[in-house]
């Protein structure tokens, strides 16, 4: 059984930096991909970052792009989202979700399990 747990989030000052912790506690993949997401209050969720098996492609949305890096720690079975230089905008629950396949996955259909999400929240 998966079970993703995520912890990092918070309250910031626009401008200031987080990382984002997501860990596998459970099963593993010989090929998996990782992926963030993040839902505001009255919207969809969306994509953020992914990382493929092998952590050489990644892909972001535009809106975080030079600001948030995705980083995945195969040996500890867990990955990373930086986020720098944060803005209002950002604020929303973050959520890990992992794949079974090479990846990398921007969609929210490749992904089979999730977890329960950390909530950011950046000031003005």
């Amino acid at each position: 059984q998966v079970q993703l747990v995520e912890s990092g989030g918070g309250l910031v000052q626009a401008g200031a930096s987080l990382r984002l912790l997501c860990v596998n506690s459970g099963r593993t993949f010989s090929r998996s991909t990782w992926g963030w997401f993040r839902q505001a209050p009255g919207k969809e969720r969306e994509f953020v970052a992914t990382v493929n098996t092998g952590g050489t492609r990644t892909s972001y949305r535009d809106s975080v792009k030079g600001r948030f890096t995705i980083v995945r720690d195969n040996a500890k079975n867990a990955v990373y989202l930086n986020m720098n230089n944060l803005i209002p905008e950002d604020t929303a629950v973050y959520y890990c979700a992992l794949g079974v396949g090479t990846g990398p996955f921007v969609q929210e259909r490749s992904y089979d399990y999730w977890g329960q999400g950390t909530q950011v929240t950046v000031s003005s």
